[in-house]
C-alpha cells in the first residue's frame, strides 16, 4: 500500500501538517494499530475465536458510552435500554448461556476481548474531531504506530520477523487484509454509495460471516450461546445505531 499512500501524499496537503497534527496522529497510533491489535490478538490466544470476535464487537456500544463525556452526547431512556441489550449477550456469551451460575471460563481473555473494544471506541471518538483525509490519516497513525510497535517486539520477541513459515503466512495476511485492504475498501465503499446507510447496513452481517470462517477455517463448533448473544449485541447496537443516525452520528464512518 505504500506506493497508493506515497501519490496521495504527493496530491495533499501533508507538508502543511503542523505539530498539532503529528503529536494527534501519534496518540492515534499508539491507540491503533499498536494498542488495539496487541490487546486483542491476546485475546484471541486465549479465548475461543468465536468468544473474541463476538465480545470485540461491543465497540459500537462504547462509543456510545465515550461520547456521552466526550462529546457531551444525552443518552436516552432507549438508548441506555438498547445498551443493556446489548449487555446481556456479553453476558450469554461468557457464560455460555449459563446466567444463573454467572461463571466465566477465561477471565483475563474475556477483559481483554472487552478492553479491545473500548480501546477502538476512544479511537473513534477521537477521528471524528480529525477533519483530514481518510488515507492520509491511516497512513499516519499506521506509521506513528511502528514507533511503538518495534520496541516492544524487541522487547519481548527474539526476532523481528516470524520464526515460522505459518506464521509469515499469517502476519502478511493481517497486514494486507485485517489492517490495509479492508481499510481502503470501507472508506471508498462509503465514498460511492448514494448513502452511508446502504453500505452501513453491511456491518451488520460481519460477525455472523466471521462465525461461517471461525467454524470452517479454525474449525471451532460454533456454540448456540454465541449465537443467541451476537444477536442480542447487534441488536442493541441497530437500535442504537438509528437513535445515533437520527442525530447525525454515522457510527459506521471508522467501522472495525
Amino acid at each position: 500500500l505504500l506506493p497508493f499512500y506515497q501519490y496521495k501524499i504527493c496530491k495533499s496537503s501533508i507538508r502543511r501538517y503542523n505539530t498539532r497534527d503529528y503529536i494527534y496522529s501519534i496518540l492515534l497510533g499508539f491507540l491503533n494499530p499498536f494498542l488495539y491489535y496487541m490487546v486483542l490478538f491476546k485475546a484471541y490466544s486465549l479465548l475461543p475465536a468465536q468468544e473474541a470476535q463476538a465480545l470485540n464487537y461491543m465497540w459500537p456500544i462504547m462509543v456510545v458510552l465515550f461520547s456521552i463525556p466526550l462529546l457531551k452526547e444525552r443518552i436516552t431512556i432507549k438508548g441506555f435500554l438498547t445498551m443493556i441489550l446489548s449487555f446481556l449477550g456479553v453476558l450469554i456469551i461468557i457464560t455460555h448461556g449459563d446466567l444463573k451460575q454467572l461463571s466465566v471460563g477465561n477471565l483475563y481473555g474475556v477483559i481483554l476481548a472487552i478492553s479491545s473494544a473500548v480501546i477502538w471506541g476512544i479511537y473513534w471518538i477521537l477521528t471524528i474531531r480529525d477533519r483530514r483525509d481518510e488515507i492520509l490519516r491511516l497512513f499516519l497513525n499506521f506509521s506513528m504506530g511502528i514507533l511503538f510497535i518495534i520496541p516492544i517486539t524487541i522487547l519481548f520477541s527474539s526476532s523481528l520477523l516470524p520464526s515460522t513459515i505459518p506464521a509469515f503466512i499469517g502476519v502478511i495476511y493481517i497486514g494486507l487484509f485485517e489492517m490495509g485492504v479492508t481499510f481502503l475498501l470501507w472508506l471508498n465503499a462509503l465514498k460511492y454509495s448514494i448513502t452511508t446507510a446502504q453500505v452501513s447496513i453491511l456491518i451488520y452481517l460481519v460477525p455472523f460471516l466471521s462465525l461461517i470462517f471461525i467454524s470452517f477455517i479454525v474449525g471451532e463448533r460454533i456454540e448456540f450461546s454465541t449465537i443467541i448473544g451476537l444477536i442480542f449485541i447487534v441488536i442493541g447496537i441497530v437500535m442504537h445505531h438509528k437513535i445515533l443516525y437520527d442525530r447525525g452520528i454515522k457510527m459506521s464512518d471508522n467501522s472495525k
